[in-house]
């Protein structure tokens, strides 16, 4: 039982957070978390951290590494098990009462990281400790931690420390706001539909899902939630070319009464932030973590992929519009097809091309199959790996899965860790797909990770199995890849365990994990009709393969714009940044100057809903997924060339010897590794682009 803590307010002597966990891996004790109790419990985490920390700072013995490192590394756990649940709350369940809580916290943390980085003691010591052996873990670890106190303004002087600390505490309260912001506007702007007639094209069951969501809020009619990318999924089906321009409109609207002076401010002061710090610009101060390096070599790529796109989407666009045409259909603009258009008619051209409609092809992706015949299954293949569920065990929502991971029986069936999954949309979650975790792995303190994995996949009508299209099932692959990157992470410190690594190499295990969806074993093991068992028969799985680079000048160009965007607004200078005032203006001269304003389509996220880079944590980032999908693209061909990949019956041998291969050199090293060395083991020769612009249709555009 946990013992009353003093501190800044009471706590309960119940309170779950106060001690580890006792259920299996350290598996937070959620039916006993009390909401009421987190902020006392998060200020009695801070006034810890800092007696640990000033344990570190206060000893009369030189720096060693146990006194310093390890003790540094060992510091925090209550504060760690208190976000985990704060942040994972205001992600997935965002009511009332977690908005006040995280509106508290974000504020109160970054000022306390911040105090932390400017600790002169305590980056006095870390620097006190002698040079570690080349490419060992204690190496990486100890790079870690100075290059953090860098960054976070450690060889500032006083008033540059001070200033920095008003910016870091500004910045977490406006990315709390946006995120909040945008919340409320996305379920503000959902479109109630009050004739049924407007949903012709529509199935039976997405008319009673949506039946069911209006319901669920006491309206009458049919409720059109929104996504959180710029095209939201349901346009490619409705028939009303006016319901289509509404939903447009709406999504696109997102944000825009209130999320514009919170991106005018946070570009300004993460302008202000990069100079104090000694770059350029945000972007820079960003690329020098990431493996790319400078902004110059993320602008490289980007150049090399943006002709061969918008090449590809015009000639897309050009097509669209001519079926369009011919079928005499009322277009919502004048002179061609708008932002609501073309994705109906995009996927009227697609229904031809590949001679199925997608409605056709969801039946052979029931949910259940493809998560446990799919992605367990190709995980297990791989790594030797068992995922089994533990009804036993509760997760922080009724719609959350409990899995245990262990090793297989050649292995000794030791138990890994656990992995929650929570697959629905919720009125309180957060749009989107993410890996997030509540306890992280490490042989230090001897702790093994528990993995959430969350998607926003339509909840099915009452005794219905729910059914998903191509990019949902790839989006399960691709978060699980994320999940197995924390659950075989290997590692003896928690600063460098699984998913601690740069953004644009972070993407890559996860990106790697999609190609698994679309192998012929794999496929064939899931790809089941939902009504009568029967397996995808050859020409449908003729139709997915063709479907995976279908439209890839549309959905290339939409995210290049995206990226685009995104270092836009932060490689301004404080001065420049300080002259923009219309944020839409402000993005349609950099799309221009891009050459990525293409008619009839629009960034993926625009900035007023772009939550990636005001909320999420990829400010100046939003490329990395390109940057990683370049590893990805061109390091698969390392499994295809050992015969793990590519045949319709690979020998089991040889599947496992690649899988462990990945394991060993990627998987379980987390951020112990020199990431270019890491890849060129693993594939055998250095990176090239040939293999994305391959994959994506785009080579000779």
């Amino acid at each position: 039982m946990a013992t009353t803590v003093g501190g800044p307010d009471t706590l309960g002597d119940m309170n779950p957070l106060l001690e580890p966990s006792p259920l299996d891996h350290e598996l937070p004790d959620f039916r006993n978390i009390d909401i009421a109790e987190l902020v006392p419990t998060f200020r009695t985490a801070l006034a810890a951290y800092d007696g640990e920390i000033s344990a570190i700072t206060g000893s009369q013995e030189a720096p060693t590494w146990e006194n310093t490192m390890e003790a540094l590394e060992r510091s925090g756990q209550l504060l760690q098990r208190v976000l985990a649940i704060v942040f994972n709350y205001a992600a997935t369940d965002a009511t009332d009462e977690i908005i006040a809580v995280e509106e508290t916290v974000a504020p109160e943390l970054s000022a306390h990281h911040t105090r932390m980085m400017l600790n002169r003691d305590l980056y006095a010591r870390v620097r006190a400790i002698p040079a570690q052996a080349e490419g060992s873990e204690e190496a990486a670890l100890v790079e870690h931690w100075l290059r953090a106190f860098r960054r976070g303004g450690a060889d500032l002087d006083d008033a540059g420390r001070e200033e920095l600390s008003g910016i870091d505490t500004r910045l977490a309260e406006l990315s709390t706001r946006f995120g909040r912001n945008l919340m409320t506007s996305t379920a503000d702007r959902a479109v109630l539909v009050a004739e049924e007639g407007r949903l012709d094209g529509l199935d039976d069951a997405t008319r009673q899902q949506l039946r069911a969501d209006a319901e669920g809020e006491g309206k009458d009619g049919w409720l059109i939630r929104l996504g959180l990318p710029s095209v939201q999924p349901i346009l490619e089906d409705l028939r009303d070319a006016g319901l289509r321009r509404e939903i447009a409109e709406a999504s696109r609207a997102r944000g825009s009464e209130n999320n514009s002076d919170v991106v005018l401010e946070m570009a300004r002061l993460r302008a202000r932030r990069a100079e104090l710090l000694g770059f350029d610009s945000h972007a820079d101060y960003i690329a020098a973590e990431e493996t790319a390096g400078s902004v110059a070599a993320v602008d490289d790529l980007l150049d090399t992929v943006t002709a061969a796109a918008v090449a590809n989407a015009h000639g897309e666009y050009k097509r669209a519009l001519d079926l369009a045409t011919v079928s005499g259909a009322e277009l919502s603009e004048p002179d061609g097809l708008g932002e609501s258009d073309w994705p109906y008619w995009a996927a009227r051209l697609r229904d031809e091309d590949l001679a199925v409609g997608t409605a056709e092809l969801k039946k052979y992706f029931p949910l259940s199959r493809v998560l446990r015949d799919g992605v367990f299954f190709a995980a297990e293949r791989l790594y030797g790996i068992r995922v089994t569920p533990r009804e036993d065990l509760a997760g922080y929502h009724p719609d959350v899965t409990v899995w245990e991971v262990s090793e297989g029986e050649a292995a000794g069936g030791r138990s890994i860790g656990l992995l929650l999954t929570d697959l629905y949309a919720r009125s309180t979650k957060r749009g989107g797909a993410w890996m997030s975790s509540f306890v992280s792995q490490n042989n230090l303190i001897g702790q093994t990770p528990v993995i959430v994995n969350v998607l926003n996949i339509a909840r099915p009508a009452a005794g219905e199995e729910a059914l998903l299209s191509l990019d949902e099932v790839t989006t399960l692959f691709h978060e699980f890849g994320h999940g197995l990157h924390g659950l075989l992470s290997d590692v003896r410190y928690p600063s460098l365990s699984g998913t601690n690594v740069p953004r644009d190499f972070v993407e890559f295990p996860s990106q790697i994990n999609e190609n698994w969806a679309l192998e012929p074993e794999v496929l064939a093991n899931y790809a089941h009709h939902v009504e009568t068992g029967e397996q995808l028969p050859p020409e449908l799985v003729t139709a997915v393969m063709a479907e995976a680079r279908w439209g890839q000048g549309f959905a290339t160009t939409e995210y290049l714009a995206a990226c685009r965007v995104d270092l836009a607004w932060h490689r301004l200078s404080t001065a420049q940044a300080a002259e923009v005032t219309d944020v839409a203006a402000f993005e349609n001269a950099a799309l221009e100057d891009a050459g990525l304003a293409v008619p009839g389509l629009a960034p993926r996220y625009s900035s007023t809903y772009f939550n990636h880079v005001f909320s999420g944590g990829y400010s100046a980032d939003y490329w990395s997924y390109l940057w990683a999908e370049v590893l990805d693209a061109d390091g698969f061909q390392a499994f295809v060339d050992t015969g793990a990949a590519g045949a319709e019956h690979p020998d089991p041998e040889d599947v496992r010897f690649a899988g462990e291969r990945f394991r060993r050199m990627i998987l379980s090293r987390g951020a112990t590794i020199d990431y270019d060395d890491a890849f060129w083991m693993f594939r055998g020769q250095q990176r090239s682009v040939e293999p994305l612009l391959e994959r994506r249709g785009l080579a000779g555009a």
